[in-house]
């Protein structure tokens, strides 16, 4: 890819409120039936929306999928805070037709891979769920979460015990030896 292949540079009316210490990486813009007018924006913190006002970071989305038209992101939502964790769960997934997306899919791809440092799924007599260390921009170490399966009765004391002593485990594993 030489110096010629290089994308425009975001004009600066597109241009979202960036934090002091956050660069752009890609964007591209979204066409009418994606989402309605605007960008999305890849930065180093995370990934700007046409149509969020808040920014969310990479440890903040579930998932992404490129259909080679369009991006469909999944925003996970906290359900619960328990002592060291953050229950999450999907929230409803954006779709957005990109007009030219340039490498915007492969840096959000990458990004969020990324973002993820430790994942281990684990099975429960009632369902399963999903430990995640994830990193977080600006913050030492490892950020962690929970996603219960689908059926899995989250709110079960048995499930909840259960559930802390698999992160436990999880931070134990995931911590290099010596700290």
């Amino acid at each position: 890819m030489g110096l010629f292949r290089r994308r425009p540079k975001l004009p600066a009316d597109r241009r979202p409120a960036l934090a002091a210490d956050e660069r752009v990486l890609a964007w591209a813009e979204v066409g009418e039936s994606g989402g309605g007018d605007g960008v999305v924006v890849a930065t180093n913190r995370g990934l700007w929306l046409p149509d969020v006002a808040e920014r969310p970071g990479w440890h903040e989305l579930h998932k992404a999928v490129w259909s080679g038209r369009e991006l469909a992101v999944t925003p996970a939502t906290g359900t619960a805070e328990r002592d060291g964790y953050l229950v999450v769960a999907d929230a409803p997934v954006r779709t957005y037709l990109l007009l030219a997306p340039g490498d915007l899919p492969e840096q959000v791809r990458a990004r969020l891979t990324r973002s993820v440092g430790y994942t281990v799924h684990h099975r429960l007599d009632r369902g399963g769920l999903r430990v995640v260390g994830r990193r977080v921009s600006g913050v030492d170490g490892l950020t962690w979460t929970v996603r219960y399966d689908p059926g899995t009765p989250a709110d079960d004391p048995a499930v909840v015990d259960r559930t802390g002593e698999l992160v436990a485990a999880a931070r134990a594993a995931a911590t290099p030896a010596g700290l």
